[in-house]
C-alpha cells in the first residue's frame, strides 16, 4: 500500500523542512517554495534527511500555479491526503512607516497562500471522504506584536480561516488545525541581536528557545490517525511564554 501524500508549502524554510523530515516517516512528502534562489534549492537538496522528499517550485499567491501543482501531485501519486500551509514572510515596520505593497505582500503570502493551495487540495479530500489540512500560525498571531501589524493580522486571519474551513469540512472527515509556534531557533531568530535575543529566552517559563522539532512533532500528530476528533483548534507550541483559554 502506497503512503499518503502530504504537501508542505514553505518546505524549504527552517520549520517547513523540519516538518517534511517528521513527515517523511509514513507520507510521501512534497515540499513546496519558491525556486528563485537556485544555490538555495540545490543546498536544501544535498541536505541528509531529504531522501524520499520531491521538491516542486510554486508561488502559493498564485492561484493558477497551485491549482496547476494539486493537479499534477494528484496524477503522479494519487490523491493529496495531508497540507501543511507553512509559506510565511515577514515585512516589518510599525504601522506609519509600513509601506502599502509591504501590507499586501504579507497577507499575499501569509493568508492568501493558505487559501490558493487549501482550495485546490480540498475537492480531492471531499471525494475520497479523509483529509487533514494545518495551518501554521505563531504566537504573535495571538498577541500582537511591535511592528507586526501586518503579520500579525495574517496570522490571526488564518486561525479564523482554520475555524470556518474546520466548520464546514467536519462531518467529511477532514480535519483543519492550526499549530502557533512562539520562538522557535531559525535562520530568523538567530539574527535578533543577542541581548534581545536572551531577554527573550529568559521570559519563556521552560526556560530554552523552541526547536523546529518542537513543530513539527504537533504537526505530525495532527497529520496522524490519533488526532480525528480534533479540528478547529489552535495549538500553541510556544514554551508558556503565552497562556490562555
Amino acid at each position: 500500500m502506497n503512503p499518503p501524500v502530504a504537501l508542505v508549502t514553505g518546505g524549504l524554510g527552517g520549520l517547513g523542512t523540519t516538518i517534511c523530515q517528521q513527515l517523511a516517516r509514513d507520507h510521501l512528502v512534497v515540499a513546496v517554495d519558491l525556486a528563485s534562489d537556485a544555490a538555495r534549492v540545490d543546498a536544501w537538496r544535498a541536505r541528509d534527511g531529504h531522501e524520499g522528499i520531491e521538491f516542486i517550485a510554486c508561488d502559493v499567491t498564485d492561484d493558477a500555479a497551485c491549482a496547476a501543482l494539486a493537479k499534477d501531485v494528484q496524477a503522479r501519486h494519487g490523491g493529496i491526503r495531508t497540507l501543511v500551509n507553512a509559506a510565511g514572510i515577514t515585512r516589518d515596520a510599525t504601522l506609519r512607516k509600513l509601506e502599502p505593497e509591504h501590507w499586501e505582500d504579507v497577507i499575499r503570502v501569509n493568508l492568501g497562500g493558505a487559501y490558493h493551495m487549501s482550495r485546490h487540495v480540498l475537492e480531492g479530500m471531499l471525494a475520497r471522504g479523509e483529509g487533514r489540512i494545518v495551518n501554521i500560525g505563531s504566537i504573535n498571531g495571538q498577541t500582537g506584536q511591535f511592528g507586526q501589524t501586518n503579520y500579525a493580522a495574517a496570522k490571526a486571519g488564518l486561525h479564523g480561516f482554520t475555524m470556518s474551513l474546520a466548520r464546514e469540512t467536519a462531518s467529511k472527515g477532514i480535519t483543519v488545525n492550526t499549530v502557533s509556534p512562539g520562538y522557535i531557533d531559525t535562520e530568523m531568530t538567530r539574527a535578533i541581536r543577542e541581548d534581545i535575543r536572551e531577554r527573550i529566552v529568559s521570559s519563556i517559563p521552560v526556560g530554552r528557545i523552541g526547536q523546529p522539532e518542537d513543530i513539527a512533532r504537533v504537526v505530525s500528530f495532527l497529520c496522524g490517525p490519533g488526532s480525528d476528533y480534533i479540528t478547529g483548534a489552535n495549538i500553541p507550541v510556544n514554551g508558556g511564554l503565552f497562556m490562555s483559554f
